[in-house]
């Protein structure tokens, strides 16, 4: 399929950000974006990068009333050598893919939306911050759009991609974070929606995190939805513990989100020779090893914080501090493992990294 090209008139330009040390994250837009089409029995058309504008749909989309709405978050990093590169993207429609499968929803071609992708990041090069710790974040997104009212699978889909430039997620930046555990309220099930990066896992997040900010909290850490005594993860992040000389983090079990980042840790930790287990992990053992001294870190990860040190877990009114509330050595080592692999700062063994750009100049 041909992928048509339409360039914003001079006119419709946005101004970019004057001060990258001020990016915060999803507030800023870039020039350009991609978008396709899907109808039954007739598949995917009509691909084409445009000017970032306005999307019309009906009111009796299905989207809005029934929820089939799925997308993915993945970034493009300004490397220090002038050069464009993307980390794992592949790996990100992917699980959109997956993601559609579980929502009823069509399969996009990977070849050709990577590069719909790839252009939209090199017409809106101009957007790449560079500055430490930014990056230009990249959300594809599904949406149902066929008008009807009536529980069943959409018939039409509209497949977008849109750019922005941003900083750090959270506004702790890598200084530790305070996480809340939520023990009434449940993101997900297994046999759920939990594996899915849809927008429902969100919604059904949104009251117990605004209770935990409103603590002075920065996150949520969810129990599992059958017992409330297991670890899954927190609303934007996998979790992991260091535990005496293992790490460990939640079992892809079905209720919790397959992250990127999570699998990037996992194998990196692995070829540092660590010790790591995916297992279930109460918050009884958590909360012990804490207090015994045998909690030595606790992170996050996910692509738009990276690595999120935990500085403390608060657990039925008490609080835990967790690596006398500094980042950890390992998790700090994990970060700056990472970073240095998106912004194409040393060798990548994994075949995660991909330059799009050779240098970008003017």
């Amino acid at each position: 399929m041909e992928i048509r090209v339409t360039e914003a008139d001079p006119s419709e330009l946005r101004p970019k950000p004057s001060d990258e040390s001020k990016l915060a994250f999803g507030d800023i837009f870039s020039d350009h974006m991609f978008i396709m089409e899907y109808e039954s029995g007739k598949g995917w058309f009509n691909s084409h990068i445009r000017t970032y504008s306005d999307i019309s749909i009906d009111p009796a989309a299905m989207s809005i009333h029934y929820g089939q709405e799925i997308f993915e978050g993945l970034k493009a990093y300004g490397g220090r050598d002038g050069a464009i590169y993307l980390f794992r993207a592949k790996d990100n429609f992917e699980r959109l893919n997956r993601s559609a499968k579980r929502m009823c929803m069509p399969e996009v071609d990977i070849p050709l939306v990577m590069e719909g992708m790839k252009r939209l990041v090199l017409l809106d090069k101009g957007w790449v911050p560079r500055s430490n710790g930014t990056s230009l974040y990249i959300r594809p997104t599904m949406i149902a759009t066929e008008p009807h009212l009536g529980v069943r699978p959409s018939k039409t889909y509209l497949f977008f991609i849109i750019t922005g430039p941003v900083g750090a997620y959270y506004k702790e930046g890598l200084n530790p974070v305070k996480i809340y555990v939520e023990d009434y309220y449940v993101r997900a099930a297994q046999g759920g929606t939990g594996e899915a990066k849809t927008a429902g896992n969100y919604a059904a997040s949104l009251l117990a995190s605004e209770k935990a900010k409103d603590k002075g909290f920065t996150q949520v850490l969810w129990l599992d939805a059958a017992e409330r005594k297991y670890v899954e993860e927190v609303g934007t992040m996998n979790m992991f513990f260091v535990m005496d000389d293992k790490v460990i983090t939640a079992p892809l079990t079905g209720s919790i989100l397959p992250g990127i980042t999570r699998d990037s840790a996992i194998q990196i930790l692995k070829d540092w020779g660590k010790d790591v287990t995916e297992r279930s992990l109460s918050i009884d053992e958590v909360i012990e090893a804490a207090n015994n001294g045998r909690l030595k870190e606790a992170f996050g990860t996910g692509t738009a914080a990276v690595i999120s040190p935990v500085g403390q877990i608060t657990y039925k009114g008490i609080d835990h501090i967790v690596s006398d509330g500094k980042m950890g050595a390992l998790s700090l080592k994990l970060y700056n493992e990472i970073v240095s692999l998106q912004y194409g700062e040393k060798g990548d063994s994994h075949g995660w990294v991909e330059r799009i750009v050779q240098e970008v100049t003017g």
